[in-house]
């Protein structure tokens, strides 16, 4: 019955977590059982004392013996070495009231005895109080049964009145099949209800995974949406800012030019200075291009650029938080790979900045920042190394999950690299990450190559 219950579920591991449920339920049950079976024992007396007067003193003294037996059992269950015997001590604090009451049987009038209904109600009071499967209660049953036997024939009298035996016996028989068919009935309500929950427990699971998925696709486009705000904003403020660029640099150009520039050492420098700061405004303006007209989709992903490229732009755009750090660059000759150009800035723009707070959190005499690549398997693989102040061990495998920063409340909301994880695996690719506490920290992602 409980194989064909729980069919279609992990059997084995689902069997034994009912049997623990199912234990617990016992201790309960048998812990409550006890102390009600105490009570119906001792409060007996009134009984005795209105039937057999003559017999109240011994009576009396089996009662308070048998309440006494039980108590200790009771005590026992409670008791971390008699916890795993509790179905075992459940049955013996159950048979004592029935060996008591036959013994009464036996000296009193034996199968004439009024004491006849008082096993019966303690039969039925145990069924009902323990959760016990169909054989446990048919054994029950067979064992009252066998008591009242013996009660009636140990009698002085004898069996006495056959019929009146007969039909004790018939009753006590009936008794135990109605018992053992309601105990089957119970563990089968028993058992579906434990299916129940457990089917009601995995949806939850599968629900909270499910949540989770959301939360992160939804911190993800959310990070989207913010891109794709500040490329929209990027493409009005960078064309307004590239004319004037472009009117400046015409302008120095033509002041090279000049004859009283020539003559003046001073001013030619610090007009080929001007120059070159408006050069390096025009390359800002250039990255900022790639994010502000970026082309999303399967074509605009799958198109060749250079990696070193991506890398130049990434490192300008983080030049202010790299200031004062050594970058050291060594990239193989060939850096054509294939995918989303502005995607792949976004990542190294990622990696930097957060080697870049490593860095300040560090506070090294020499903040150092390396990014080497080399071709392996038909694929360009780079890693960015900084010597900040690394991660913790117990963080390093949740760094790239949606949400989780170390960082200040408000400083972040943990979105950058779990972004990344995600654009580097549309790439097909991975984003690794190792470190040692303390001392570094490596990121390192691998991108196709265009085939030769």
């Amino acid at each position: 019955m409980t194989a064909a219950l729980l069919a279609g579920m992990t059997r084995d591991q689902t069997l034994i977590r009912y049997n623990q449920a199912l234990h617990k339920l016992r201790i309960a049950h048998s812990k409550t059982g006890c102390l009600f079976v105490i009570g119906l024992v001792l409060l007996g007396v009134g009984l005795d004392y209105s039937l057999y007067p003559e017999h109240l003193a011994y009576f009396f003294a089996a009662r308070v013996l048998t309440a006494g037996l039980t108590l200790l059992i009771l005590l026992l269950i409670l008791t971390k070495r008699g916890r795993p015997h509790v179905q075992s001590l459940t049955f013996l604090w159950l048979a004592l009231p029935q060996l008591m009451i036959g013994w009464m049987i036996a000296v009193t009038d034996g199968s004439a005895s009024i004491y006849f209904v008082g096993m019966q109600l303690a039969f039925f009071g145990g069924g009902m109080l323990v959760p016990a499967n169909h054989l446990e209660n048919l054994g029950y049953g067979l064992f009252t049964v066998l008591v009242y036997i013996l009660a009636c024939f140990f009698h002085p009298g004898g069996i006495g009145d056959i019929g009146q035996f007969a039909t004790n016996l018939m009753l006590l028989s009936f008794a135990a099949i109605i018992s053992a068919g309601a105990a089957y009935f119970a563990e089968l309500g028993r058992l579906r209800m434990f299916a129940l929950q457990e089917q009601v427990a995995t949806q939850n699971d599968a629900l909270q995974k499910t949540n989770a998925a959301l939360a992160e696709v939804k911190g993800q486009l959310v990070q989207r949406e913010k891109m794709a705000a500040l490329g929209t904003l990027s493409a009005g403020l960078l064309h307004e800012v590239n004319n004037p660029v472009n009117y400046s640099l015409m302008a120095i150009n033509m002041a090279l030019l000049d004859q009283a520039v020539v003559q003046s050492a001073d001013l030619k420098e610090s007009l080929v200075d001007a120059r070159e700061g408006m050069q390096r405004i025009q390359a800002i303006v250039s990255d900022l291009k790639v994010f502000a007209y970026q082309k999303p989709g399967e074509e605009d992903s799958q198109r060749v650029f250079l990696l070193e490229k991506a890398v130049q732009s990434a490192l300008r755009l983080t030049s202010f938080e790299l200031k004062n750090v050594k970058v050291e660059l060594a990239l193989p000759l060939d850096t054509h790979v294939l995918g989303d150009e502005p995607a792949i800035i976004g990542v190294l723009i990622n990696l930097l900045s957060n080697a870049a707070l490593a860095l300040v959190s560090a506070a090294r005499a020499l903040p150092q920042i390396s990014m080497r690549g080399e071709h392996r398997g038909g694929r360009l693989w780079l890693a960015v190394r900084d010597n900040g102040t690394g991660i913790k061990p117990e963080n390093i495998g949740r760094v790239l999950e949606p949400f989780f920063t170390t960082r200040d409340v408000g400083a972040g909301l943990g979105l950058g690299l779990s972004v990344s994880y995600g654009i580097i695996q549309r790439h097909a690719g991975t984003l690794s990450v190792s470190s040692e506490f303390g001392a570094w920290t490596e990121f390192s992602f691998d991108l196709a190559t265009p085939q030769r």
